[in-house]
């Protein structure tokens, strides 16, 4: 007792208060962050525990006055509880962690739509606001509105991030700012029936480069509403980095190879396939496989379905009675819509894609009118270049001048969703650079079964489950 009596002693000294106070702001906001200006927050430090001339001037006051009256008061103390709120939560969320839903099944079976996972910003460091006017705890609109910007653009900060513990390595679940959300494009639109869609569509989860590709760009700004996104501002998307700055990547009949090597198995991975069956197959077997029902389809007439399923899922397929036979389905039918979006150059699908080198920061690259496509959004929309062609000599042309090569300026990965044929992931955009990785998926703190609520739908085998 003498020993935490001498403790206590020791910390009721002000000037020991002020100096650990200060000794861990200046390691955390100065040292860490790499920025002197946060030295200005000592001086605030040094009046809380020392001087205490705002308390005398102005907080006195404050507190005078709202004990004398009720109704101030009562309206200060949500003010107050949301300032802390504000103070407390923000710095969590931009040095700490983030907590993130899954809304979709691209990352099935590893992680389902319903969980709630946690995501550590420290494991490859924290990175900074880009836009650091915004309205707090919203990504990139005002609550209760689809287009009103939660942020204003005309104070940007350039990239930094602080240090971490690791580097995003091959297989990490990662969360990242979509790349294509640069330009988002949002409103309602009228689609002829042969896209497949309803006649007034929602087109806001779809990617505006997608949207004029399909559409036209004539279409796109006249019907809808066409808008910038910074970089920290963009839709928060989470997949599997399955190649690194330097790997080359190739899909060979929906397997993915990486250096020559095939990928680690990840149990979590499921594919497409069309099962044959003599007579349907009951919905309690949809359950016992833990497939999205909404991801299945049926044809009565051939008695085929078509549903993703993992490895083990697809040898309990294969003994029921009533299935036939279980093929797995490989695209092969090259599409404007897979990267580069050049299907005469780059005849690729989401199951035959590549060999593609990984752009790497430092490394020179020949640029020619045949791998233009691959790196003509790094060189513009990513780093930051002019970047025009000449059509009657094909010179390529940055910033003004003609260029041979070009040297990359970041590191770039390639991710991929588990759920390999409902993922809209780097087959079908591209890659990921550097400044849009958020942090690394740990595990999931929640999972509620879509439709259902915290009482009746919580999936206890779920909770706090590591993420591999």
């Amino acid at each position: 007792m003498k020993a935490i009596d001498k403790l206590r002693e020791i910390w009721g000294n002000k000037w020991v208060k002020f100096s650990v106070v200060s000794l861990i702001y200046v390691l955390w906001f100065v040292i860490w962050t790499r920025n002197l200006l946060w030295l200005l927050g000592v001086a605030v430090i040094y009046d809380i525990y020392i001087s205490k001339y705002i308390n005398r001037i102005w907080l006195d006051r404050y507190r005078a006055y709202k004990k004398k009256h009720n109704g101030f008061r009562r309206a200060m103390e949500w003010v107050e509880a949301l300032l802390f709120a504000v103070v407390v939560v923000v710095p969590l969320k931009i040095y700490f962690f983030g907590l993130y839903v899954i809304p979709s099944s691209s990352m099935e079976q590893t992680l389902l739509v319903g969980d709630y996972i946690f995501v550590s910003k420290l494991h490859y460091g924290p990175k900074m606001p880009n836009t650091p006017i915004s309205f707090p705890f919203v990504q990139n609109t005002l609550p209760f509105t689809k287009t009103a910007p939660s942020y204003v653009d005309w104070v940007q900060w350039p990239y930094k991030r602080l240090a971490g513990r690791d580097v995003v390595r091959n297989d990490d679940v990662v969360v990242f700012n979509f790349p294509e959300g640069d330009t988002v494009a949002l409103g309602t639109i009228t689609v002829p029936e042969e896209y497949g869609r309803s006649l007034a569509t929602d087109v806001s989860t779809t990617s505006y480069y997608e949207l004029l590709r399909s559409l036209g760009r004539d279409r796109v700004y006249s019907e809808l509403k066409v808008m910038y996104r910074p970089v920290d501002k963009r839709e928060n998307y989470i997949k599997r980095c399955v190649a690194v700055a330097g790997d080359t990547v190739q899909v060979i009949d929906g397997n993915v190879f990486v250096n020559g090597k095939a990928q680690k198995v990840i149990p979590g991975v499921q594919y497409l396939y069309m099962i044959s069956t003599a007579s349907p197959i009951g919905n309690k077997v949809f359950e016992r496989l833990g497939v999205n029902p909404e991801e299945v389809g049926y044809n009565a007439e051939a008695g085929r379905y078509t549903m993703p399923l993992t490895a083990e899922g697809v040898e309990l397929m294969k003994g029921l009675p009533e299935v036939t036979e279980v093929v797995r389905y490989v695209s092969r039918i090259p599409s404007e819509s897979i990267f580069p979006h050049d299907p005469e150059l780059y005849p690729w699908t989401e199951d035959l894609f590549g060999p593609l080198w990984v752009p790497e920061a430092g490394v020179t690259v020949p640029l020619t009118p045949e791998n233009l496509p691959l790196y003509e959004r790094i060189i513009r929309n990513y780093e930051g270049n002019t970047l025009t062609v000449d059509n009657a000599d094909s010179t390529i042309y940055i910033n003004g001048s003609p260029a041979t090569d070009y040297t990359f300026k970041m590191d770039y990965y390639f991710m991929m969703g588990d759920n390999r044929h409902n993922s809209a992931d780097s087959r079908f955009w591209g890659f990921v650079p550097v400044d849009h990785i958020e942090g690394k998926a740990s595990f999931i703190w929640l999972s509620i079964t879509p439709g259902k609520n915290i009482f009746t739908g919580l999936r206890w085998g779920r909770m706090f489950r590591g993420i591999d």
